[in-house]
């Protein structure tokens, strides 16, 4: 997991947010981590669910985009170098994040709101990240696994193998939002042994062009080789 540059790099934020937050003095502020970890997981939720979902774009080039960002990871999703968010995604999101959090603690007249925000962001909010890395990559390998990481797992399992529209959770306690949202799987679904057409290209037919010329250009990048592809078309 930490051989990828995004949980390097979120990770040094991490530990660059409990430097801030303990060397000037203000650990009473450390109340926020919780409420920025809550605020992760609803991120992580409505970013999985209407932005990596997103339908999929006309324009070739923000298709590549979206595919380097999710949709590839359901064409391959045993394919390692596709499990983690991109460095690209996840650093703008999280100086978004303070930006938000900073302007909300100022206008609530906090007397240190940047320290606060980066307690909010870097030490909750990536927690909840970091934590998320850590459960989707388990969910998606082969390996001795924990009670809480073989739940993940089987709810995870679910979205990628069952109905790409459900369970758009990944950490554990998630679960809440997705039956909150109406996105869990229903009970008489689950006694229903269907699935959707084209599930792992999300709704888009296996040689959708779109997704041959991604494939193409994206996957030598992240171990895709071609019998890969050509049996990713096929399916």
């Amino acid at each position: 997991m930490f051989s990828h540059t995004s949980v390097q790099v979120m990770s040094g934020l991490w530990l660059l947010g409990w430097v801030l937050v303990i060397g000037t003095g203000n650990a009473r502020l450390l109340w926020l981590a919780p409420l920025g970890i809550i605020g992760q997981m609803l991120n992580e939720y409505s970013v999985h669910r209407y932005l990596f979902h997103w339908p999929a774009p006309r324009s070739q080039f923000w298709f590549d985009v979206l595919y380097r960002v999710h949709y590839g990871h359901h064409d391959f999703p045993d394919k390692p170098a596709l499990f983690f968010v991109p460095v690209w995604f996840a650093v703008p999101m999280a100086l978004l994040h303070v930006t938000l959090a900073y302007g909300v603690l100022r206008l609530l007249g906090f007397e240190n709101p940047l320290i606060g925000a980066t307690t909010f962001t870097f030490v909750g909010g990536i927690t909840a990240f970091l934590f998320y890395e850590w459960f989707h990559m388990t969910a998606h390998t082969n390996v001795r696994k924990w009670a809480v990481e073989r739940y993940v797992t089987r709810l995870h399992g679910m979205h990628h193998f069952r109905n790409y529209q459900r369970w758009f959770h990944v950490n554990p306690g998630g679960e809440v939002i997705d039956r909150i949202m109406g996105t869990a799987i229903p009970d008489e679904e689950l006694k229903q042994k269907g699935r959707m057409q084209f599930l792992s290209t999300l709704g888009l037919k296996p040689d959708d062009p779109r997704l041959i010329s991604a494939r193409s250009r994206l996957g030598p990048q992240y171990g895709i080789t071609g019998q890969d592809m050509a049996r990713a078309a096929a399916t």
